[in-house]
């Protein structure tokens, strides 16, 4: 039976305690909707610790005034019963008001530079201000030792890393590969919006990255490989917002360079935007 907290001091007083018997404390935060892809991280987190907090929040600040907050899909019982089968122990469940005691427009916000302009940022302004709040604020509420989060998003990723070495956040962060379904969709609460039509077409997102990796690879220009994926992808009837091969850090890449590299997109089915990336290395 998993614990559900509610109360920040409820919250605080379990860890407190767990970490008076030494024990490890591993965090996963989602906004809920959990699949087999959130369950992955509570694993991994407790293959690093010995007690696991995951948290639920549907965070009002990394939403867009055209964006899905009203609808995003909220499953408390099912999630909770998905987290305990899977190994957590606490469910983390804070209110908006506890969140935010003076409301999500009147909050100290966390803004990380740079990295937070480009590529997603560049498209939904201010979801990354939103996102390093929101981060930063459970960091200090359940203070863990260890933190995981998905690869599948890659740039909240990086945010996240330049978030904890920036304000010296005192824990190791775990980064959870992205968990596929059989045709390479990559795992998403987003995906029961598509229509079946919309699902059907989705896995070409998956299959024009690996186009990319394997042009790249064959020496085709960066631009080239992208613009045939945009092509692609318009193909199977995605409307795209971009395609971007990347440094790990986002950093574009000069021609030729070897190393490791990931490509990101994100793209439109009807009124589903799916994101998804893939890391690969070059030698030349």
């Amino acid at each position: 039976m998993i614990e559900v907290a509610s109360e920040l001091g409820v919250l605080r007083a379990r860890v407190a305690q767990w970490k008076r018997e030494g024990l490890r404390v591993g965090f996963v935060p989602t906004m809920g909707n959990l699949h087999a892809g959130h369950h992955s991280l509570v694993a991994l987190a407790r293959a690093h610790a010995d007690r696991v907090v995951a948290s639920v929040f549907v965070n009002p600040t990394q939403f867009g005034p055209n964006e899905d907050f009203s609808r995003y899909p909220r499953t408390p019982g099912a999630d909770a019963e998905g987290l305990a089968a899977s190994g957590c122990d606490l469910l983390w469940l804070p209110s908006v008001a506890t969140m935010y005691p003076f409301g999500p427009e009147a909050t100290v916000r966390v803004q990380v530079p740079g990295i937070t302009e480009v590529l997603e940022g560049a498209h939904r302004p201010g979801h990354f201000d939103g996102v390093a709040t929101v981060v930063a604020r459970l960091f200090n509420q359940v203070q863990p030792d260890v933190a995981a989060f998905g690869r599948k998003d890659w740039q909240q990723l990086a945010v996240i890393r330049y978030l904890v070495r920036d304000l010296a956040f005192p824990l190791e962060l775990l980064a959870g590969e992205t968990l596929r379904e059989a045709d390479g969709l990559a795992m998403s609460s987003r995906n029961q919006y598509l229509a079946p039509a919309e699902r059907a077409a989705a896995p070409a997102l998956h299959r024009a990255l690996l186009g990319v990796r394997a042009a790249m690879e064959a020496g085709r220009e960066r631009e080239a490989a992208e613009a045939e994926a945009v092509s692609a992808l318009r193909d199977a009837g995605f409307v795209v917002d971009y395609v971007a091969v990347r440094r790990p850090g986002l950093e574009l890449p000069g021609p030729r360079e070897s190393g490791e590299f990931v490509v990101l997109a994100a793209a439109r089915l009807g009124t589903t935007r799916l994101i998804d990336n893939l890391e690969f290395t070059l030698r030349w």
